[in-house]
């Protein structure tokens, strides 16, 4: 067996999530302390009460998620034993998630990596402002076939590129909502199924978010990081990398950059991973590849039966 951990990005949050394992888990309420600490913000509160439209913020988003999965990390291994480092051949993260793998890899304090990502998110809502800029997922396209429909859609200042390359036939556009428009507008035309437009405010991983990457180069220079534990595939790259200088380079230029998660799972099925293991809230990672790899096993783990499954299985 072969073990890769995988964590979810914006998107997969839900109002009500951490509370089964606060209600349950000492670890896990000192990990929910934590991060509201860092944040000085009563967090957890928001994530367990709502409302949706708080949660959603950018800003408070991504911290949630990653706390989210953080405390399912601390419960594993505080109760059950169960060390990452120890059964991880690779962990990677999708977009935010990213940041909580480097967190459970060692990179970065709890507290830095809440941190770190309430800055994230401030800096990507700030980096265009509201009603300008849009993501869109093209439905049935494959990453190399979509750029074409990209530049049909892009014109001088007014672009889109691809943001993430998530699976075969599901890449997600991101740019000007002008751009974005007119991908929902003829998508089909260039073979695709269908064009979804994301409830998202603002284009992540794009040119337009250049300001946000240059608020992250400064916030990184404020922290301590160490080497990675385990080795991190960076969504840019979609290879393994350890050195903590290496590790910021590349989550800053994720800010702008595709990110490239059906590489990175096809990284992990040309390493021989048996198993991949979606640490956090939902169930989109496992579900990407289940449909693209049917000799891995994915699973989702957010609730506490999933964990103890899990942990007898490990």
């Amino acid at each position: 067996m072969k073990y890769a951990f995988v964590f979810p990005g914006q998107g997969a949050q839900f109002v009500g999530m951490g509370k089964e394992l606060a209600d349950n888990f000492v670890t896990a309420r000192e990990v929910f302390s934590e991060v509201n600490e860092a944040l000085s913000q009563d967090l957890l509160k928001i994530m367990i009460e709502g409302p949706d439209a708080e949660l959603t913020m950018t800003a408070n988003t991504q911290p949630a998620l990653m706390a989210f999965s953080m405390a399912i990390v601390r419960v594993l291994e505080h109760d059950f034993g169960l060390k990452l480092k120890d059964k991880a051949a690779f962990v990677a993260g999708h977009s935010l998630g990213e940041y909580s793998a480097a967190c459970a890899a060692g990179v970065f304090s709890l507290a830095d990596t809440a941190k770190l990502l309430r800055i994230r998110g401030q800096a990507m809502q700030n980096a265009v402002p509201l009603g300008k800029g849009g993501m869109a997922a093209i439905i049935g396209l494959s990453y190399q076939d979509v750029g074409a429909l990209v530049d049909a859609c892009s014109n001088g200042q007014d672009i889109c590129v691809a943001a993430n390359d998530n699976s075969d036939g599901q890449v997600v556009l991101s740019g000007a909502i002008g751009a974005i428009d007119r991908a929902m507008e003829i998508a089909t035309e260039f073979g695709a199924r269908k064009c979804v437009k994301l409830a998202v405010s603002a284009p992540f991983h794009s040119p337009y978010m250049a300001p946000a990457a240059d608020v992250m180069a400064r916030a990184f220079m404020e922290i301590e990081a160490n080497d990675a534990q385990i080795p991190l595939i960076a969504n840019v790259l979609a290879e393994p990398i350890t050195q903590h200088k290496e590790i910021i380079k590349q989550l800053i230029a994720q800010v702008t950059g595709t990110v490239r998660w059906r590489e990175t799972m096809d990284f992990l099925h040309k390493q021989n991973v048996t198993d991949v293991v979606e640490l956090g809230a939902g169930k989109v990672l496992s579900g990407l590849v289940k449909r693209s790899y049917k000799d891995i096993n994915a699973i989702s783990v957010g609730s506490i039966s999933e964990i103890e499954e899990l942990a007898k299985n490990l």
